[in-house]
């Protein structure tokens, strides 16, 4: 089997739904599925996020950081921190722990260190994202930090079955954007039962087409993958800049640029990273 065979087996798996996650995921499914809920009241979800330890640290984390906590008092109750987050940045919280329970999976020690690499980028992307979004684009920013956080499932479930498969390592990374990414992408992001408006932002990311300054959810996620310090592992993406190039990237955003708004809000993003990060 030949690395385009083996993008074309998994994808077609994924296209059947016959995804195989690793065991501990399906709790988290089940949360989400709880979360989407439109009776799910705060109380309930705090009760459901303190029954998963990573999940509870991880929500204490993003209530505390500079993006959720303008007043600057620090929380520790779980139930408080839910108050201050809200139910739909909550299932933003429980898709990246399924995003990064896909890595759990993973054995080898290079494709453990890709997949290390490609969260930090995920987690970097879905911080800019929402800030981007509340700063420049306007639209919404929990919306955009959930599109962020999963731009690159595709990519995780991948390298989750790489060990299966061990083509999908060889040859040049475009193959994986050009044969892979998308067909495996909208399989995982189906089973994720993602919703639309986010999908569609992703497919958007997909064929590089964007606006500059950023008009909508995929032209937000877009500016924000160019802009990660931290690069994706497995490719370049269509008409995205390289990390030294990004830094260049700026237009006039009302009184200010995107650059000075990037300054002002550098604290902001770091705190947000750094608790998507948390374990």
């Amino acid at each position: 089997m030949d690395r385009l065979e083996a993008f074309k087996a998994i994808a077609a798996q994924a296209g059947r739904g016959e995804l195989t996650f690793p065991t501990n995921i399906d709790a988290s499914i089940k949360l989400q599925r709880a979360l989407n809920d439109e009776n799910c009241h705060i109380d309930l979800a705090a009760k459901l996020v303190q029954a998963d330890p990573l999940l509870a640290a991880r929500t204490v984390a993003i209530a505390n950081s500079v993006a959720y906590n303008r007043s600057g008092m620090e929380i520790s109750s779980v139930k408080t921190a839910v108050q201050r987050l809200g139910v739909r940045t909550l299932q933003s919280l429980v898709t990246s722990v399924i995003v990064r329970q896909l890595g759990t999976k993973i054995r080898n020690p290079l494709l453990k260190a890709k997949a290390n690499q490609l969260w930090e980028h995920t987690a970097h992307v879905a911080a800019l994202a929402q800030v981007i979004a509340r700063r420049v684009s306007h639209v919404d920013p929990d919306t955009a930090m959930f599109a962020g956080i999963v731009h690159e499932v595709g990519g995780f479930y991948m390298l989750s079955q790489a060990e299966s498969y061990p083509e999908v390592m060889e040859g040049d990374p475009e193959e994986w954007t050009a044969h892979g990414e998308v067909q495996i992408g909208r399989g995982v992001l189906q089973k994720l039962m993602i919703p639309e408006n986010v999908f569609k932002a992703v497919e958007a990311m997909w064929e590089g087409m964007r606006a500059l300054p950023p008009e909508n959810l995929g032209d937000t996620l877009l500016l924000a993958n160019d802009l990660s310090p931290i690069a994706s592992p497995l490719h370049a993406r269509p008409g995205a800049t390289s990390v030294a190039a990004a830094s260049t990237i700026d237009f006039a955003v009302g009184d200010g640029t995107l650059a000075s708004i990037m300054e002002e809000s550098a604290e902001e993003v770091k705190s947000l990273t750094a608790a998507l990060l948390h374990n």
